[in-house]
């Protein structure tokens, strides 16, 4: 009869101990009596009534998550794969546990169809130089959808844009002629600078600014290893005359 007794204590003491609960800080504890939300509770100790309540963990932490590639079809009808990286927390752990089967996934989900939807509305330039707005207008679209479930978007960026060869080719292109531009803009401007100041110079000498420009390029080529140079025949006269006005 003793053991009997001593046997029965046991099992109280393990049954109530199962409903002893300890909640980390960062932690709430969802409970459901017979199937009923009670709310939550936590941080701390908590009791759980066994077999009649039952509890869900949530974590409240910034949840760091990878979208996968997905392929898109630009505005402009350019295949490219884009992925990212989305950053939410919950909010409220009763919608979250309640409003949605598993919001874990189904925020996955969302942020996947958000990309394809976001980036096949913008042209493929907009999303090589405007990655800013993508990223606000995701972060907007996601956010809106997630609410309802008791989650916080925090951020989302585009990792990688992964466009095909062929296009890679057309962009290395496109760049080179871009410096070509920029060099040939740049040389025209130099030039421009260079003949101003040598008509200032053949104003204040009485001289022909083509004789100053052809007097630069000989000293140009006074440099070199050869040893010819060569002298237009119609420009004898006005160096002459230049050599008299410089004694």
């Amino acid at each position: 009869m003793e053991g009997f007794i001593f046997t029965l204590i046991l099992i109280v003491i393990f049954f109530l101990a199962s409903g002893v609960k300890v909640i980390r800080e960062y932690e709430r504890a969802v409970v459901f009596r017979l199937g009923r939300l009670m709310g939550q509770r936590g941080p701390g100790l908590v009791i759980i009534i066994p077999i009649i309540e039952k509890m869900e963990r949530v974590d409240l932490r910034v949840v760091t998550m990878d979208i996968p590639a997905q392929e898109v079809i630009t505005q402009d009808n350019i295949p490219v794969r884009i992925d990212g990286v989305l950053y939410f927390k919950i909010t409220d752990p009763n919608r979250a546990i309640t409003a949605v089967e598993d919001f874990a996934f189904a925020t996955k989900q969302l942020a996947q169809t958000s990309l394809r939807g976001v980036a096949g509305e913008a042209t493929f330039d907009e999303i090589l130089a405007e990655r800013m707005k993508i990223n606000d207008k995701l972060h907007e679209v996601i956010d809106v959808a997630t609410d309802p479930w008791g989650i916080k978007v925090t951020n989302v960026e585009i990792k990688h844009v992964e466009i095909p060869e062929n296009m890679q080719r057309a962009i290395a292109r496109q760049a080179e002629a871009e410096r070509v531009r920029r060099a040939k803009i740049i040389l025209a401007e130099g030039e421009a600078q260079a003949a101003a100041k040598l008509k200032e110079a053949g104003d204040t000498l009485g001289a022909d600014p083509i004789i100053l420009r052809y007097l630069e390029v000989l000293s140009e080529a006074s440099k070199e290893k050869s040893n010819t140079i060569i002298f237009p025949a119609q420009m004898m006269d006005s160096l002459k005359g230049l050599m008299n006005q410089l004694r």
